[in-house]
């Protein structure tokens, strides 16, 4: 069996709730019109339960124009610091995976959790973005690890999933934001393990048996 030594994390949804930033988002592209964020958020939610990317189909539909991101709206789950600092105390090493703006860095120090990742491979930084491999090659690369001998966490089938999955990496899907209406399409969308929540990831199997 392949040792797990590295966990490897998304940001938004997955480490960092962005809710209150998407109605932020929401809330200024809807301004001046007759749509409510009600009917906004309703009709993501159906166009994420048919497939669909939710917030693009939802502007479409709307006939609305996407506004810029409210980053200062986001904030790390209440169990997040507590599941990578027990990671790390189990003798982990934890890397980030993500599609972000610049300054994942400094934004993951901001909350106190840089600390614990020694490897942050963002989009704006590497030029490449997910579900890219290449992406997750060179946070590979960065760790020195190989794909067995490490896990991604997401929350996107289609982003996080499928291609950790495709390079031999374990999976953990975590059921939050829109992505929690995906279904898997194929099945190399299909995660080797789900959870709710941050902390339910120091009770799968993959990681008590490989520190056993």
């Amino acid at each position: 069996m392949n040792a797990i030594r590295w966990v490897f994390f998304d940001i938004g949804s997955t480490l960092v709730d962005e809710e209150e930033a998407y109605k932020h988002r929401i809330r200024d592209m809807i301004e001046g019109t007759s749509v409510t964020l009600d009917q906004f958020w309703d009709k993501r939610i159906q166009y994420a339960k048919e497939g669909f990317n939710g917030d693009q189909k939802a502007i479409e539909h709307f006939g609305l124009s996407k506004t810029p991101w409210h980053s200062e709206d986001e904030a790390p789950f209440p169990d997040c610091e507590q599941t990578l600092a027990a990671l790390c105390r189990q003798g982990y090493r934890l890397g980030i995976i993500a599609n972000q703006e610049p300054g994942a860095r400094e934004r993951m120090d901001a909350w106190g959790l840089g600390q614990y990742f020694s490897v942050i491979a963002s989009s704006a930084e590497l030029g490449v973005s997910k579900p890219d491999p290449a992406i997750f090659r060179l946070a590979l690369e960065q760790a020195d690890c190989t794909p067995e001998n490490a896990v991604m966490v997401g929350d996107r089938l289609d982003n996080d999933i499928r291609p950790a999955k495709k390079l031999g990496m374990k999976t953990i899907r975590i059921r939050k934001g829109l992505a929690i209406y995906m279904k898997p399409s194929c099945e190399a969308e299909v995660p080797d393990f789900t959870v709710d929540n941050l902390s339910q990831i120091l009770s799968i199997p993959c990681l008590i048996e490989d520190r056993l």
